[in-house]
């Protein structure tokens, strides 16, 4: 549990739950869009039910849609599709509610809260005798599996055991990966419950119904930055929107800006027709919302825990501590660990062809390389003997020069001691009779020898031991078969002899 190999924030289970209903690709280009639908990036109407962290249908792990995504800032498009409309305004109002991570403003009422389901656990007081401590248990039963109802006064509402209670004990921290990217950037995360082939093959459909839902307008372009592969059949699509100027400049719209947009009821809606899910933006964490994150632990998580979880951070740069609740998000994080092996186990396989065919080419490339250079060496010696015919020529007809005498004299002495009994020459000799007799017993024989390459006869010997393996196997399956058979005969033989006993 210590990283989900990249799994971005808002991947969570629990925040799909608005899944459009299951089709095919249909629905790209079939969306219908209002005459009066400006494209206008205004805050939605529901920016309540969101705070910095997404959605508050997040549970466990809690970083659903946008983060850092600041939905008290009131951001707006002019008339006409102004370019200026894209600017995000600066914040009226500081977002004070920091989603799952953040802890409720109602000071008295969490106290209340607690206070009730102390009383709930400890000391009901609703039967008035000792069924009483029996209640108790039963509402601390209720507790630690995170579900129920606990009743402890006629006069009071029960409380509501959920699996973000303190006393719950299906919990844990996990740690995911941190996006780096900036609010410039513009990219934003679409989920859809579609496979990811469903998408490629249909991503120039894709890409029109995205522009229709953002109002068709000409100065605007989507483009797809990335398609990745989701658990349960899902595809996670980053995109990111260019808004193009009269003057032919072009700027990206913000992130945060473009995730307002697609939180509206109306637009919501409309990208749930055609396979959307969840919607984030993917934007890096600045210090002073990492630092308020770390600070305040999440709801109904141990501070003592969670100061640990702190610690024990592999990574504190890249990686955030995460509450996972319940099994359901265990099982998410499961899921999207194997999808994230199953991804590089495929890029570790596309890179271990790449190196068999780079090494295949370097084998060629050196044996043609080798080939080059003899060519080379015999252009050189017949260029050598092309040189001194000419040369010869040349000079024939003039007199000895000083430095051709002085180079004859150097040569001489060269002579000399090559054809030196006890210098060069006998070594040569002796050299080349060693030659002609290798060569002669090589002719005798007339032996063909065969030569396996290194990395070839590796890969053999790997393969006869995968079958010496799978002979092994199937071996023992074979002795295994024929003891359930003895023991099979051996029933059949007991009950043979039991019904031959009673009839006799």
């Amino acid at each position: 549990m210590a990283s989900s190999f990249g799994a971005p924030f808002g991947t969570s289970g629990t925040a799909a739950a608005t899944a459009a209903p299951a089709g095919a690709f249909g629905g790209f280009g079939t969306t219908t869009t209002t005459a009066g639908s400006a494209f206008s990036f205004s805050a939605p109407t529901n920016t309540g039910t969101s705070g910095l962290f997404g959605s508050t249908q997040n549970k466990g792990f809690g970083f659903g849609t946008g983060f850092g995504t600041a939905t008290g800032t009131t951001t707006g498009l002019t008339t006409g599709l102004g370019f200026a409309g894209f600017n995000t305004q600066q914040p009226q109002q500081q977002q004070t509610t920091l989603g799952l991570f953040s802890q409720p403003a109602q000071a008295p009422t969490q106290s209340n809260q607690l206070i009730n389901t102390a009383s709930a656990l400890s000391a009901p007081t609703l039967l008035g005798d000792e069924r009483d401590a029996i209640l108790a248990k039963w509402n601390q039963l209720q507790a630690f599996w995170g579900t129920g109802k606990g009743y402890f006064n006629h006069n009071i509402a029960p409380v509501e055991f959920t699996q973000e209670n303190p006393f719950c004990r299906f919990k844990a921290v996990g740690y995911s990966c941190m996006p780096n990217n900036k609010d410039e950037d513009g990219l934003v995360v679409l989920v859809f419950n579609k496979k990811e082939t469903d998408i490629r093959s249909q991503q120039q459909q894709l890409v029109e119904s995205l522009h229709k839902v953002l109002g068709a307008h000409q100065t605007l372009t989507v483009n797809v930055e990335g398609i990745k592969t989701l658990p349960d059949d899902q595809t996670e699509v980053v995109i990111y929107v260019v808004e193009r100027s009269p003057n032919g400049t072009s700027r990206r719209v913000p992130a945060t800006t473009l995730y307002a947009h697609f939180e509206q009821n109306n637009i919501k809606t409309q990208l749930q027709q055609i396979g959307v899910t969840l919607s984030m933006t993917r934007t890096e964490l600045s210090p002073a919302q990492v630092k308020q994150l770390l600070q305040n632990p999440p709801a109904g998580v141990d501070p003592i825990i969670w100061e640990q979880a702190k610690v024990d951070n592999p990574d504190s740069e890249k990686l955030i501590p995460v509450p996972m609740v319940g099994f359901k998000e265990l099982l998410r994080r499961l899921k999207v660990q194997d999808q994230m092996t199953k991804q590089h186990q495929t890029r570790l396989d596309i890179i271990s062809e790449d190196i068999g065919e780079l090494q295949k080419n370097q084998t060629t490339t050196m044996a043609k390389i080798a080939q080059y250079k003899r060519k080379l060496m015999d252009l050189s010696h017949r260029t050598l003997q092309v040189l001194i015919k000419q040369e010869i020529q040349r000079k024939s007809g003039y007199a000895i020069q000083a430095d051709e005498e002085q180079l004859r004299v150097q040569l001489d002495t060269i002579q000399c001691e090559l054809n030196a009994p006890t210098q060069f020459k006998g070594r040569l000799n002796e050299l080349m009779s060693q030659i002609r007799m290798q060569n002669h017993f090589g002719a005798v024989k007339s032996e063909e020898r065969y030569y396996i390459d290194a990395d070839l006869l590796r890969e053999i010997k790997q393969h006869l031991k995968q079958q010496q393996e799978g002979l092994s196997h199937l071996i023992s399956i074979i002795k295994d078969d024929l003891e359930d058979i003895k023991l099979v005969e051996h029933g059949l033989n007991e009950t043979i002899h039991i019904r031959g006993g009673v009839f006799s």
